[in-house]
């Protein structure tokens, strides 16, 4: 059993602008490319999501990569392109903060701070954003337990920042198919320990474009409360992660299972 302080299993909905996440409201959907390359391609991106439907865009504009030789993401310059493509398509962003000596800058132009899954076991990291009050996206790490990952978000809880995001992503594992296992049993099991919500990552999670259908629908039927998907005008030319980020067409189709959602509440009521 986990010793939870602050994380009773009571519903939490986070709020950010009009939005209210989690709860019984409709499922989020954050999308955009894995890296602001460009000031243009940024806010096309924003504006052809905007069209078709988006509550939230993604971004990054520090990225950790695996290879010191890859594309690290444009900094301070990649977070004033995304925060004003944002702005133009009338709606929120997130973007990741890696470092603490970032967190200033980063708060001046996200609206929701992610935590990525190398950065949930920094400690210090996640205490100083318990300080903050803005949103915080929290990545399970690619090797952590369900436990670790609670106790990750207690970290900030503890230190005053109750308005958390969980975001499940794919753990490591035996199997190399895929980039990583998408654990979506961990979706249900977080959301009645922590009562926070739980957004799905199937980008990460799977590192596969043809599989980001059919998990966004698994992780939507499971009860996420939201998807994180990567979407690239060019997926091909794509700086970072092309080959599991998504077109434009395609996530049309995607999104079309918010609007199904949307219509079956409806006639519910």
């Amino acid at each position: 059993m986990i010793d939870k302080r602050f994380l009773t299993g009571e519903k939490v909905v986070i709020n950010v602008g009009k939005l209210n996440i989690g709860g019984d409201n409709p499922p989020v959907f954050i999308a955009g490319p894995c890296s602001v390359e460009s000031r243009d391609q940024i806010i096309e991106t924003a504006l052809a999501l905007k069209e078709i439907g988006i509550d939230i865009l993604r971004g990054g504009a520090f990225k950790p990569r695996t290879s010191p030789y890859a594309f690290q993401g444009l900094g301070e310059k990649g977070l004033k392109y995304l925060k004003e493509a944002g702005d133009l398509a009338g709606i929120p962003v997130v973007t990741e903060l890696m470092t603490e000596n970032d967190i200033d800058v980063v708060l001046e132009y996200a609206d929701i701070v992610q935590i990525g899954s190398r950065n949930m076991h920094n400690y210090s990291l996640l205490k100083a954003i318990g300080e903050i009050k803005k949103p915080i996206l929290l990545k399970r790490g690619m090797s952590a337990t369900i436990n670790e990952w609670i106790m990750a978000a207690e970290y900030i809880a503890a230190y005053g920042n109750r308005n958390i995001i969980l975001c499940e992503r794919g753990i490591r594992t035996f199997e190399s198919y895929t980039r990583n296992t998408l654990d979506l049993a961990a979706v249900p099991i977080v959301k009645k320990e922590t009562g926070l919500p739980v957004i799905v990552d199937p980008s990460h999670g799977t590192g596969i474009r043809e599989l980001i259908d059919p998990m966004s629908r698994a992780a939507l039927a499971c009860g996420a409360d939201g998807l994180m998907i990567e979407v690239h005008l060019n997926p091909n030319e794509a700086l970072s992660d092309g080959h599991q980020s998504i077109t434009l067409e395609q996530y049309r189709d995607i999104y079309k299972l918010k609007l199904s959602y949307n219509k079956e509440v409806t006639s519910r009521h």
